[in-house]
């Protein structure tokens, strides 16, 4: 009688794979925000006293965070690039609703945060060879 050895799954595998280097990206990002937000604050105080310039230098934050990281794990500058815009689409689209007066600057800030989730899988889906 011969036993098997059960092999993984190559798709949960991949799965997994995914979801591990995404949750990554999100702590390089909150990282980003808690490093260089101080460093920010201490050097120009009121530079985020408006909500549009505080959302794109949070965006910056976390951008320069998750782009560090991700080049130390050895990904393209082009997936970098990538990566870092779906820190500032969701906020861009909403900067006009906002200078308009039709968008609040609470809800630029939280709906521009939470639409940054779904930007980052679909740059990553978008390179999946490179994840």
């Amino acid at each position: 009688m011969t036993t098997q050895t059960p092999t993984p799954h190559p798709r949960r595998h991949r799965t997994r794979h995914l979801v591990g280097h995404y949750l990554e990206m999100v702590v390089a990002m909150l990282v980003g925000m808690l490093v260089l937000g101080p460093v920010e604050e201490f050097l120009w105080p009121a530079l985020d006293d408006r909500t549009d310039v505080a959302v794109l230098v949070m965006a910056t934050n976390m951008a320069v965070g998750m782009g560090a990281w991700m080049r130390f794990r050895g990904h393209s500058w082009p997936a970098i690039a990538e990566m870092s815009a779906a820190m500032y689409v969701p906020f861009a689209v909403l900067l006009v609703p906002f200078w308009l007066g039709a968008v609040p600057g609470g809800t630029l800030m939280t709906v521009g945060h939470v639409a940054m989730l779904p930007a980052m899988a679909l740059a990553m889906w978008w390179r999946l060879d490179e994840y």
